[in-house]
């Protein structure tokens, strides 16, 4: 190969990269610590979050929307910042740590920091958009005693809001905001939990 060829191809190859759409990426934000409907309990208790499991479709970077033909769409550059499990399970931590003020939330695995009292075991099963229509979360959920491993009560949540915004941004916003009301329930049945322990 010439010399002259290689420079020519280096140069397409210096082109096409210039002109590919630029990726953009996003993370879920926690709850607004201004006005969080915080549960303050009598005693400290130490909450366990985690694990989390997701459905496979979702372990994509890309960001997925669900069409109203059964169909989804993966977007090339829209992307999340870090994979989505583990950008859910701290955003649950970070949401009920403001939530439950005066406890101790660690994400899983809170091994490093010894045992907790209580744990929450959540599989989410739907966590998505549907442009121009809805924002969506669907989760099963378990809360128990970690040391004598029972128990305390097993939840299924499905929550399902309009969504004004379509946009990305609008979109993220809206799985924050239904994520933080998920954080809500899942904290008025760990105070529950933490009274009837």
């Amino acid at each position: 190969m010439t010399k002259q060829l290689i420079t020519v191809l280096i140069c397409l190859l210096i082109s096409a990269c210039a002109n590919a759409p630029e990726v953009h990426f996003y993370v879920l934000e926690p709850i607004n610590q201004t006005n969080p409907a915080a549960i303050v309990s009598e005693k400290q208790v130490s909450i366990g979050v985690g694990p989390i499991s997701i459905p496979t479709l979702l372990e994509n970077k890309k960001i997925i929307t669900r069409l109203s033909d059964n169909t989804v769409r993966i977007a090339e550059f829209q992307q999340w910042a870090a994979p989505l499990e583990d950008n859910l399970l701290q955003t649950l931590t970070q949401n009920l740590a403001t939530l439950q003020p005066n406890n101790i939330v660690r994400a899983y695995p809170w091994s490093i920091h010894g045992t907790v009292d209580l744990q929450v075991i959540i599989d989410i099963t739907r966590f998505d958009t549907t442009p121009g229509k809805s924002v969506n979360l669907e989760a099963n959920w378990t809360i128990k005693n970690e040391a004598s491993r029972a128990i305390f009560k097993n939840g299924r949540t499905v929550l399902k809001h309009s969504l004004a915004d379509s946009s990305y941004p609008g979109s993220v916003r809206a799985l924050s905001n239904i994520l933080g009301q998920f954080s809500q329930e899942l904290s008025f049945a760990l105070f529950r939990a933490e009274v009837n322990r």
